[in-house]
């Protein structure tokens, strides 16, 4: 990224169509400034002007901290601030960005605080702060404001205290107040579309990810404490009974110590790793490993650690500081060298958040000093993304991709292959967060652990497998939650659903790597003048021709709002004109999914598993009745060769009145398609 062109003191533009504010004085520890990702820029069309007057941007300090001011239309929707599971639409909402992994009411706690918002006016706005800044999302006026806000008061009677709150008209604003800092830079995202201005701001983050072909296939982890015999006799069950995984996990079990962790296998029930490792690899599967970064005085890196760690521990364990290089380099080394060139395929990071709803606080306080001077209040913030970075450096330096977990996240996110979990259980909650999780360049899993029936467990699986990653969670459970033959079929039916459509996800992620597009995302996204979509937060579109409107616990039908345009139904191809909402029947084994009128989907036949040499057979699917298109991208799914050319993009066409075409983009020495006859 070329340097800032100033325009007038204190505004600067970054890039085409992103600029940067700056008030005050910024703290050395923010988001863009220690970040580790590389902008993907410079190739972004050029805007004019900024999003709206950077002059209407008021500033001012106090010795709380500091507080800005930015401009709010009263018809802007607003939506984003990270991981978000209790609310959608946060327009008229306080919302105070704090990592935190219990959220126990719609107040900004998170997994993944993002401070970042979009507007459906077609812009974007991050505030590069690591501080718990609370965002008042139109909810104040100030005193300037006293009569008129008055009147508006009194143009109507509330009928209860709900009621009430309904009442109060959106201000004019958006504040936020910042704590401790003197100064921030603020970074304004250019649209012309809510959309548009995601893709930019991802674009900012690195782009998206693009995790290996394998990683969107079927994941298990394993109970916690499974030994290494108990694990392949779990691999050859699946495989016998046609459940197609691709990754196995370890829980903490895997460690000689956990709760801190030793980051080396237990010689109790892993006497023979790389034995393991081999045999799960034979089965088809890939080998992730549970761990969090509070280290255990036997783990072989200790020692090292010791002098780039925080004044206060977690779990008893040390906390490495890693914002500093030092311990990032002894942390990732260990990892490349003991687990990842032996074979390990990827990570699952817990706890690299917070707690404070818990009767033990098990994490590091907001007072806690750290080599780097970062206090504990900025570590928390910056803690997930950076153990991420370092990790994914090991897998880059061995030329390998990976696909991992985590449950801490933030800002510039984006290009990070992660998925991001809570050990919260709530199904409404988790399905928003799939919804949501596209405004601020992160992943969710929506994971299915335990189920309380039959119906809450398939609704639950077909949910994970609409998602980024099709995780099956039983940390805790011994056997599969699956027990009886007919709740394993509707279990086997929606895993081959998800292989069935590997190819179109795994394209949607290219998409997102190329373009900053999510792959998974709100309706608001595609349609932000459609006021019918602002608070639909239980369907969403699936890279560009999907749109899943999944189906609660209890319910054998829903209604479902399809935007403008023609959809067909997924399953029966009826065709339904957009605009207007419907009431779908949902059995037990249906799934209501819609497909975007003039598509070709490239629908694959099941397989159990993927490898380097696998190839689906495509059996590309019209919806439409003129002209149809669709789209795959080819690579070798496991390198980064993609990044230097390596790579194809395959176009599907069909027409009424022409033989219907394949055309590849460029011709690569293998053939991840085969292509079988049309439908």
């Amino acid at each position: 990224m070329s340097e800032p062109k100033t325009i007038t003191p204190g505004l600067s533009e970054i890039a085409a169509g992103i600029w940067r504010v700056r008030l005050g004085e910024p703290e050395a520890i923010t988001p863009v400034s220690v970040r580790q990702s590389v902008p993907r820029v410079a190739e972004l069309p050029a805007v004019g002007r900024p999003p709206f007057d950077w002059e209407q941007i008021e500033f001012r300090t106090a010795a709380r901290g500091c507080v800005v001011t930015l401009p709010l239309g009263r018809d802007e929707g607003l939506y984003g601030l990270g991981l978000q599971l209790k609310s959608h639409l946060q327009t008229g909402k306080k919302k105070t960005l704090r990592t935190n992994s219990d959220p126990i009411a719609d107040t900004g706690d998170s997994h993944a605080p993002v401070p970042f918002y979009v507007s459906t006016a077609g812009y974007g706005v991050l505030v590069d702060t690591c501080r718990y800044a609370s965002f008042y999302l139109g909810t104040h006026s100030g005193v300037d404001q006293w009569e008129a806000r008055a009147q508006e008061k009194q143009r109507a009677i509330a009928e209860g205290t709900e009621d009430l709150y309904k009442l109060r008209a959106i201000s004019g604003r958006v504040v936020v107040d910042i704590p401790v800092a003197r100064g921030v830079d603020i970074y304004l995202f250019a649209g012309p579309t809510l959309g548009q201005a995601v893709q930019r701001y991802n674009l900012f983050s690195g782009g998206g990810c693009l995790p290996p072909l394998w990683g969107l296939g079927g994941w298990y982890r394993c109970h916690g404490k499974s030994t290494a015999a108990e694990v392949v006799a779990l691999a050859e069950r699946l495989r016998r009974d046609q459940l197609p995984f691709d990754v196995l996990g370890l829980e903490p079990g895997w460690h000689s110590h956990s709760y801190p962790c030793s980051f080396r296998w237990s010689a109790e029930r892993f006497s023979d790793p790389d034995a393991l490792i081999a045999s799960t690899r034979a089965l088809g599967y890939r080998l992730n490993l549970w761990e969090h970064a509070f280290v255990h005085p036997a783990a072989p890196i200790a020692a090292a650690l010791r002098p780039h760690c925080g004044t206060e521990m977690a779990f008893d364990g040390l906390v490495p500081d890693l914002l500093t290089p030092e311990a990032q380099r002894i942390f990732a080394e260990h990892h490349e060298q003991t687990l990842i060139a032996r074979g390990v395929a990827g990570f699952k990071l817990d706890e690299c958040d917070h707690s404070d709803f818990i009767g033990y606080a098990w994490s590091f306080p907001e007072w806690t000093q750290f080599p780097s001077g970062a206090d504990g209040e900025q570590m928390h913030s910056l803690f997930g993304i950076r153990y991420q970075h370092l990790m994914d450096s090991a897998f880059r330096r061995q030329g390998r991709r990976h696909y991992s977990e985590v449950r801490a996240s933030h800002a510039l996110a984006a290009g990070l292959p992660y998925v991001l979990y809570s050990d919260l259980y709530d199904f409404r909650d988790f399905l928003r967060g799939l919804v949501n999780c596209g405004f601020s360049g992160l992943l969710w899993c929506p994971e299915v652990r335990h189920a309380v029936s039959a119906d809450d467990l398939v609704r639950r699986m077909q949910a994970v497998v609409l998602s980024p990653q099709a995780l099956v969670n039983a940390w805790y459970i011994q056997n599969p939650p699956w027990e009886d033959a007919a709740a394993t079929d509707l279990i086997r039916q929606a895993l081959q659903l998800r292989m069935r459509l590997l190819p179109y996800l795994y394209t949607a992620f290219a998409r997102y790597w190329q373009t900053g597009r999510p792959p998974f995302r709100a309706l608001v996204m595609d349609y932000p003048a459609d006021h019918a979509v602002r608070e639909i937060d239980d369907q969403y579109l699936i890279g560009d021709a999907l749109l899943a409107a999944l189906v609660a616990p209890g319910q054998s039908e829903r209604t479902v709002y399809l935007p403008c345009g023609g959809w067909y139904d997924f399953h029966t191809g009826q065709r339904h004109e957009g605009g207007q909402r419907l009431t779908v029947p949902a059995p037990l084994a249906h799934i209501p999914l819609f497909v975007r009128e003039g598509t070709v989907l490239p629908l694959a036949t099941p397989v159990q598993h993927v490898n380097a040499a696998t190839v689906f057979q495509i059996t590309p699917t019209v919806f439409g009745q003129g002209e149809a298109t669709g789209m795959l991208f080819e690579d070798d799914g496991e390198t980064f060769a993609y990044e230097t050319g390596e790579c194809a993009w395959i176009q599907l066409r069909w027409t009424r009145t022409a033989a219907p075409e394949i055309t590849r983009s460029k011709e690569l020495p293998f053939r991840r398609y085969e292509f079988r006859q049309w439908r």
